[in-house]
């Protein structure tokens, strides 16, 4: 082993776990904060525009972008859970050979999506949920450019993954965050100034993802990150299997927020009636989505702080500092978020009306909805958590039914079944279209503490797990 990996090694198996994980996760929660913030912008952008309709056509476009995600985080989480554990283990070569298959798969999944997604251009919007032909129109024209960055954006999730998940969180976040404010610069310019309207919107992402991509190959090379070597890509099941366990929770997790952002579309489409209030509706929730996103990346960005930490220890079996490591995080997001949870509900009406499309129906409906989903927001500290915990030390079966609950498991059936409810009793169905998300994050939250906590008490026990690329290797 070299003496950067050992050094490494020694650092992340000893320093204390609180500084560690604050080291790693502030460079993390920056990436995070600043790659949702130019989401954020592209709606605020489309919004100037003064049309609903184009503002629906981002949020249509949104399972389209979840599923692209999905595949980069299934690769991306996959190859750096078990990258991590291999170093924890000492084993470069090991290492080296996920990096490059966890790669080279992402971009191949990149490609699938892209090639028949460009052909069915028009179906594929009328599938994710466009409901007005000035939606649908809008929305064509702004997947078109998504698409066809499509594999640079697969690919860019596994170098970020697999920096930060090799204690190099400084490396990511340059690259993500250059491609984000390039995004942010060209969103004016071409939505304005060239003309392009929802079009530009999405030129600008494509290019800023293209960029980030080359940025995060340079990063990858400056540093002391494991390589891309494209003759290590193998087809072994040893390591298929190794992107499967530690992917599928987050196939699961972004698979099912596709099909969620869908369903809420679709679900306007069939309890709301005229064009007028579904695009406004399809433009609040849109709105909120993006508010609520990144909201949680600040969470999500300090859990991934903990990934590295809790990959290396639990691959060198001190499970004293991973219980450690995971009690820090989850007490101190949770003050965190109740303080955001707070100021957003009292500032809701501002926050939402800089993203929520532009009539006043539109405003009405976001500003209850994000005030819905903060009362609870407090309670994702633990089901993220739990949820990264989980899938980095190898726990695949009950990583990805934790990441499927919020999103799936409660998510879908609420979008249908509270607006019917509400229907039956006399009250407004998008009531229950409000309420839904806010539904899904307790059951999420109900179900995700047993499980959790069943772990720790296992950890505590000093119980080894069963994963097997582990004994294989």
């Amino acid at each position: 082993m070299s003496s950067n990996t050992n050094a490494k090694f020694i650092k992340m198996t000893t320093e204390p776990v609180e500084k560690l994980v604050c080291k790693l996760a502030l460079p993390t929660i920056i990436s995070m904060l600043v790659t949702t913030f130019y989401n954020l912008a592209d709606t605020f952008f489309v919004r100037l525009l003064d049309n609903d309709s184009m503002v629906a056509a981002v949020g249509v476009v949104l399972p389209l972008m979840n599923i692209i995600q999905a595949f980069g985080f299934f690769c991306g989480h996959g190859a750096g859970n078990y990258i991590s554990r291999a170093l924890g283990r000492q084993d470069k070569k090991d290492a080296e050979i996920m990096a490059a298959t966890g790669f080279g798969w992402a971009f191949i999944f990149g490609l699938a999506i892209a090639v028949p997604g460009l052909i069915f251009r028009e179906p594929l919007a009328i599938l994710l949920g466009a409901k007005t032909e000035a939606t649908l129109a809008a929305t064509v024209d702004y997947m078109t450019w998504i698409l066809l960055a499509t594999p640079f954006m697969t690919g860019a999730v596994v170098l970020n993954n697999q920096l930060r998940m090799q204690g190099n969180a400084m490396f990511a976040m340059v690259g993500l965050t250059s491609g984000a404010i390039l995004n942010i610069v060209l969103d004016p310019i071409l939505i304005f100034k060239a003309g392009m309207g929802v079009t530009g919107a999405a030129l600008a992402t494509a290019i800023s993802q293209i960029v980030g991509f080359i940025l995060l190959i340079i990063g990858l090379y400056k540093s002391d990150t494991i390589r891309i070597n494209p003759k290590l890509i193998t087809l072994s099941p040893k390591y298929l299997y190794g992107i499967v366990q530690g992917g599928l929770p987050s196939l699961a997790r972004q698979g099912l927020a596709s099909i969620a952002a869908a369903s809420l579309n679709h679900s306007v489409g069939l309890f709301l009636v005229g064009g007028a209030l579904i695009d406004a509706a399809q433009a609040a929730m849109t709105g909120v989505s993006k508010l609520m996103l990144f909201l949680s990346s600040a969470l999500i960005g300090f859990g991934q702080g903990f990934q590295p930490v809790c990959g290396f220890n639990f691959g060198a079996k001190k499970y004293d500092r991973v219980i450690k490591a995971y009690n820090f995080c989850v007490k101190s997001s949770f003050f965190v978020l109740v303080g955001m949870a707070i100021i957003g509900f009292i500032f809701a009406e501002p926050i939402t009306a800089t993203v929520a499309g532009t009539s006043e129906e539109a405003a009405r409906i976001a500003a209850f909805t994000f005030r819905a989903q903060l009362c609870v927001f407090p309670l994702m500290s633990w089901v993220i958590l739990c949820n990264m915990l989980l899938q980095n030390i190898g726990l695949t079966f009950r990583a990805t039914f934790v990441a499927a609950t919020r999103q799936g498991l409660a998510f879908i059936p609420s979008v249908f079944l509270l607006p019917l409810i509400c229907k039956l009793v006399g009250a407004a169905p998008l009531l229950g279209l409000q309420l839904a998300q806010g539904f899904s994050d307790i059951l999420a939250f109900v179900i995700s503490v047993p499980i959790g906590l069943g772990v720790l008490r296992e950890l505590r026990a000093g119980k080894l797990y069963d994963i097997k690329e582990e004994k294989k290797s």
